[in-house]
């Protein structure tokens, strides 16, 4: 990775995390859960996690982590199954509808922040073709495969 790159992602992080806060508040409404139990069920879409692995993927606490699955699962949205490796262990994975709660969080689309005016169509296509291109890289990377290099 270059310096450059790096200076990319950190505007495009100050932009995306400065504007989260509409969004954040439209994923708990559409839930009917708080934000955090939310960040806890979408951890969980790719594959059933142990209790300290949830809880260092959500950056929580062991606790907080033992009480958003508490209230998760009395909501059905999550269960308990015995780990099949360590049969003594439990690992937390999505019922159908923890899955459906997240599929539905999918569909939030917040209104683009105020700063999105400076673009122009074009300029909105050429940025649309870049993110379709780095999400492509990030799924092939949680897929296992080696990472795209860009040339140039």
């Amino acid at each position: 990775m270059t310096e450059r790159a790096d200076d990319v992602w950190a505007a495009y992080m100050a932009l995306a995390t400065h504007n989260l806060t509409a969004w954040r508040r439209a994923v708990a409404d559409e839930l009917d859960l708080p934000f955090g139990r939310a960040r806890v069920l979408r951890r969980l879409v790719e594959r059933p996690m142990g209790m300290k692995e949830l809880a260092d993927a959500t950056l929580i606490d062991a606790p907080a982590a033992t009480v958003a699955v508490n209230d998760l699962e009395r909501r059905g949205l999550v269960e308990r199954l015995v780990d099949p490796e360590n049969r003594r262990s439990k690992t937390v994975s999505l019922t159908p509808a923890g899955r459906e709660a997240c599929a539905r969080v999918e569909l939030v689309r917040p209104a683009a922040p105020a700063e999105f005016a400076a673009l122009d169509p074009d300029d909105l296509e050429a940025l649309a073709g870049i993110l379709e291109r780095v999400s492509r890289a990030a799924s092939a990377r949680a897929a296992g495969a080696e990472p795209v290099v860009a040339r140039g």
